[in-house]
């Protein structure tokens, strides 16, 4: 009989290591996005609200190119687009060097992703259907923001084991290869093939330049930005651009490397992305109207309370019941150092919908400035409240998971690997042995002297 398969078990130590170099990233990111966020409710809502409004809505650009955007179209359309090409980089690698490189092993957070996504969408429909709202933003509460998410767990102060925190990283990347498929497809209006073909041209001397091994950001930054523009006056929107050009990276490293080609770029590139773009980002689209009327709206429209419900109890139903599903059906075993609460928690924690659901928002409800407004406030609060309960959730089980990152950060023997990665090496035993045994010579030392100092104190005086 076949032994159960684990799933959320230890990580293999390179990409235990690229994770927690990605997700440190992704946490200062997380913070700044947070201080974006507040700043611009604070704008919005001072008696300055109409210079964010000013600002939001400054044009410029060239004109010529199809180019004059305001402030905000620059930052959802241009600066994102950077934070997509990151995340594109991040699905190439885990597709072929990461978690999702093994079918069997990528059947869970994709599975989990999959019914993570299309829980909250069937959770907005139903809410909708039944109070008589637009179904057009089924698609806002579809998304994680895997940034956010890390933000409040850097708050928090706890560490989880880093088989969830690759569970959460894996979720949030297909996740988002999920949410710029929607985009494409369903937020795409008229298509301007002159613009598309030249797209296309450009992404083919992108991916030509990329396999001759040409290098130098002088070449590729200027087509970058080709492709850019051409796909944003194609229809398409632009952060398609993004994705494409990350997907193009070589993501697996050849003989001599120390990073691939994509490893190297995003490791430049992640923190324009975390520390920039979506920031910016959040500042000039997260400045709502905040009131008690604005907030009560919220949980009394249909299509407002779709999107709180969608990321509050959608998200979690979903993630949770795809991944019991998933192990369900395939007989996989939960790691033994984690429990079931853990996985309900992670998936709570995913609710936190932020930049790309704000993205999807505008999108839905172009044509009705104030539903974008009341969608973007519902937002923010269906990720504080998923934000609270993740905390609550993560609270109860904050010293198991203290303990589980203490012991796969122990390094006794000082050899720059986490001594649990060495149990099958005998030299790491040899190591210890030998540290063990200058500790037992110590000790044996320091009690012959504890001997002789009692004696010749109990002598005579």
């Amino acid at each position: 009989m076949a032994t159960p398969r684990t799933f959320l078990g230890r990580l293999p130590l390179p990409e235990r290591t690229y994770i927690a170099s990605a997700l440190r990233t992704e946490t200062v990111g997380g913070v700044l996005l947070l201080v974006a966020a507040i700043a611009a409710l604070i704008w919005a809502n001072t008696p300055i609200s109409d210079s964010y409004t000013a600002v939001g809505d400054y044009h410029f650009g060239p004109a010529s190119l199809g180019l004059d955007l305001s402030v905000r179209h620059w930052a959802a359309d241009g600066l994102l687009a950077v934070f997509f090409f990151v995340a594109g980089i991040e699905l190439k690698r885990e597709l072929v060097a990461g978690e999702l490189r093994d079918p069997k092993a990528a059947a869970l957070p994709v599975i989990a992703a999959l019914c993570g996504m299309i829980m909250p969408a069937l959770v907005y429909v139903l809410v909708n259907v039944v109070g008589g709202g637009s179904t057009d933003g089924w698609a806002v509460p579809t998304a994680t923001d895997i940034a956010f998410a890390l933000a409040v767990l850097a708050v928090l102060g706890t560490s989880l084991p880093s088989a969830l925190r690759a569970f959460l990283l894996t979720l949030a990347v297909v996740d988002d290869l999920f949410a710029i498929l929607i985009i494409a497809i369903f937020f795409t209006s008229d298509i301007d093939l002159a613009a598309l073909a030249g797209a296309f041209v450009a992404l083919t001397v992108f991916w030509l330049l990329l396999r001759k091994g040409v290098r130098g950001w002088y070449v590729y930054v200027p087509l970058a930005l080709v492709v850019w523009a051409l796909m944003y006056n194609s229809g398409v929107h632009a952060t398609v651009a993004g994705v494409a050009m990350g997907l193009m990276l070589r993501c697996v490293r050849h003989e001599g490397e120390e990073q691939s080609p994509g490893e190297r770029v995003e490791h430049l590139v992640r923190p324009l992305s975390a520390g920039l773009a979506v920031p910016l980002f959040a500042l000039f689209s997260a400045g709502v109207p905040v009131s008690g009327s604005a907030l009560a709206t919220v949980f009394t429209r249909p299509e407002t309370l779709g999107v709180v419900l969608g990321l509050v109890v959608g998200k979690a139903l979903g993630i949770f019941g795809g991944t019991w599903l998933t192990a369900r059906f395939t007989r996989a075993k939960l790691n033994e150092d984690l429990a079931w609460p853990d996985i309900l928690a992670v998936a709570t924690l995913a609710g936190i919908g932020f930049t790309v659901s704000l993205l999807i928002g505008e999108l839905a409800f172009t044509g009705d400035p104030g539903l974008t407004d009341e969608v973007k406030a519902a937002v923010l609060a269906g990720s504080v409240i998923a934000a609270v309960l993740a905390a609550v959730l993560l609270r109860v089980r904050v010293r198991t998971y203290r303990a589980l990152d203490d012991a796969e950060e122990l390094d006794e023997d000082m050899d720059g690997v986490p001594d649990i990665y060495e149990q099958d090496d005998p030299a790491y035993h040899l190591r210890m042995a030998a540290i063990h045994e200058g500790k037992a010579a110590e000790h044996r030392r320091l009690a012959e002297h504890a001997a002789a100092t009692r004696k010749d104190g109990a002598g005579p005086a």
